[in-house]
């Protein structure tokens, strides 16, 4: 079942933060994750919750989000945005959709309503 990383940054030294951004994807790849949100623009839709920046990785479960942020090989990539930025960063696994198919149909069903 896939899980997926949410990171809330708030950057605080944006010449830092760039050498941990340029760092960080071939950790991420390395670890078997791959991005879903970098950055981009972002609209509130609910609540007083005002994240300047967010990020979404996307990893195989739960376990393979642990093991990516444990490595030494993202660890390493960390030091490198150290006091750059202030980061709330959680790892929830996700859902097990339903094949294609049986999506699709749930479309043609709900286009009749």
């Amino acid at each position: 079942m896939p899980a997926y990383v949410i990171a809330e940054t708030d950057v605080t030294d944006p010449e830092r933060y760039e050498q941990y951004k340029a760092a960080s994807p071939p950790a991420i790849a390395a670890g078997g994750g791959r991005f879903l949100v970098r950055g981009g623009e972002l609209v509130v839709l609910e609540g007083d919750w005002q994240p300047s920046r967010l990020v979404m990785l996307e990893f195989e479960d739960l376990e393979a989000a642990k093991r990516w942020y444990d490595s030494e090989v993202y660890q390493e990539a960390k030091k490198l945005g150290d006091g750059a930025a202030h980061l709330r960063v959680v790892a929830v696994q996700g859902v097990r959709l339903a094949g294609r198919r049986q999506l699709d149909c749930h479309a043609r069903l709900n286009a009749l309503h």
